[in-house]
């Protein structure tokens, strides 16, 4: 979009909001980037420029501003709804693998040089890899410092800068304060983002996460409570709380909605995770998603129209591991939601590692991969059918022969799991909508879905309705869950 100056310019004159993170405005004067729905008076227009990353704007010598804050808009939406390689390489950047593995491992995770990585990202986004990565950070870095009562030695490593020098440097480079001013600009001004506070336990912080409205928080969090793998998740005074698998130890999360933004509480035994720790959160609640262009697109279909307009802004309830809510998906295929919560309850007892919880009660994180593979179909309480997938899931899952993740291509991750036993499409695409984060995933055969379309009038059969749906694409995951709403079920209730 920022290559579309006049629409732009609009934007910025309405001091739009549905655009923060599609692109970012430079003023040329005073060498400070913003979001379109910056408070302050709109400069000229012959002094603005616009630039499709805060990544950019840094590297081409912008501060970010002290106002509106561009640096903690919303991500763009444009990475969650795209399958190539840059919208890859900006979900894999999101979570970390630059910091942990460099740009080769990012390449290689992609299947391309590191040179014809550097290429794409700098044609669509003004800045490489190592700039988007820097970016991250210095945005995680002011989090921390305003939010936290976290050294700022610790900020800095947390943030994912390799020595102090580096973070104070970058923080005065990106935002024209000394990391000391920020954490007093932000006790003085009430806290924009909640103010300093104290940890109430080490390792433990409490963070807002911004998101697009509108946002309705009940098929997101009443579906992850009503699912919830006891031991793994729970529903504790009004937060949806679970445990973590990071690559440098454990967590636990505790979740919010709230007015504006959702609380996040984290409790890390390693700081370093904390990047991705949020990274994760954020796509699980698909907080990064364009309610506005969603519901527009689907509100066009006049039988969809009058559930878009009672509850707008439904998100599509992800997960925080794949391969979890791939295992999870198998113990979930022809049984109630209550049988597919106790199933995946006693093989986390079972098999998942212990964790220590003081808050509440959550015991285990999921099962790995590599402990169900080695596990003995016969324990299993499932039809012999469903442990073959099972085992067979697991095996490839463990061996890498299966990769799924933020990054899988969406298309070819959904031809390999067709290959598997006992896969059929409703199992590969709730796994392709709520594991891979495919906004199109259709659940054409899902019997939720073929009730609520024959209430509406709408075709119930398989074919027929995928048909009719051509026209909600590329937002048919998010007709499903509007679909999904018209029932009763628990998925669909924010829990008291």
């Amino acid at each position: 979009m920022h290559t579309d100056t006049e629409r732009c310019v609009r934007a910025v004159r309405s001091k739009d909001a549905r655009f923060d993170g599609w692109f970012f405005t430079a003023v040329l004067t005073t060498r400070i980037y913003c979001r379109p729905s910056c408070p302050a008076v709109p400069p000229k227009t012959e002094n603005m420029t616009f630039l499709p990353s805060a990544a950019a704007c840094q590297q081409a010598g912008f501060r970010a501003c002290k106002r509106c804050r561009p640096d903690t808009s919303p991500g763009s939406p444009e990475w969650n709804a795209r399958a190539d390689a840059v919208a890859r390489a900006m979900r894999l950047i999101r979570d970390g693998v630059v910091d942990r593995e460099g740009v080769p491992g990012l390449a290689s995770r992609l299947g391309y040089s590191t040179r014809q990585i550097e290429r794409q990202l700098n044609a669509e986004l003004g800045a490489g890899p190592l700039a988007l990565a820097r970016a991250q950070r210095a945005q995680t870095a002011r989090l921390l410092i305003e939010t936290s009562a976290l050294p700022m030695a610790e900020v800095a490593f947390a943030a994912g800068f390799s020595s102090i020098r580096t973070f104070n440097e970058t923080v005065r480079e990106v935002f024209a304060l000394a990391p000391g001013e920020l954490r007093a600009r932000a006790a003085k001004s009430g806290g924009g983002s909640g103010g300093p506070t104290a940890a109430p336990a080490p390792g433990t912080l409490t963070l807002r996460l911004p998101y697009r409205a509108p946002l309705n928080p009940s098929n997101l969090f009443g579906h992850l409570a009503a699912t919830a793998v006891p031991g793994v998740e729970e529903w504790r005074d009004g937060a949806y709380r679970r445990t973590l698998r990071l690559p440098y130890g454990t967590g636990v999360v505790a979740l919010a909605p709230r007015e504006g933004h959702v609380e996040c509480r984290l409790t890390l035994t390693d700081l370093r995770d904390l990047t991705i720790a949020i990274s994760r959160c954020r796509w699980m609640l698909d907080l990064d998603a364009d309610p506005e262009a969603v519901d527009a697109q689907l509100s066009a279909d006049p039988l969809l129209a009058p559930l878009v307009a009672a509850g707008p802004g439904r998100r599509v309830p992800r997960t925080v591991d794949a391969a979890e809510f791939a295992v999870r998906a198998v113990l979930g295929q022809q049984v109630s939601t209550a049988a597919a919560r106790t199933h995946a309850g006693r093989l986390a007892a079972a098999h998942g590692e212990p964790v220590s919880d003081p808050e509440g009660g959550l015991t285990r994180l999921f099962p790995a991969p590599a402990a169900l593979a080695g596990l003995d179909p016969e324990t299993l309480a499932l039809p012999r059918s469903r442990r073959t997938t099972l085992t067979t899931l697991a095996a490839a899952l463990a061996d890498g022969s299966l990769p799924l993740g933020i990054d899988s291509d969406w298309e070819r991750a959904r031809a390999q799991l067709g290959t598997l036993p006992g896969f059929g499409p409703w199992t590969v695409e709730v796994i392709a909508m709520r594991a891979l984060g495919d906004p199109d995933a259709f659940l054409a055969s899902d019997l939720g879905v073929r009730k609520a379309a024959q209430a509406l009038g709408l075709p119930h059969t398989p074919a027929a309705l995928t048909a009719r749906a051509t026209s909600w694409r590329p937002w048919r995951a998010y007709a499903v869950q509007y679909l999904w709403a018209t029932d009763s079920h628990p998925v669909n209730l924010l829990p008291d």
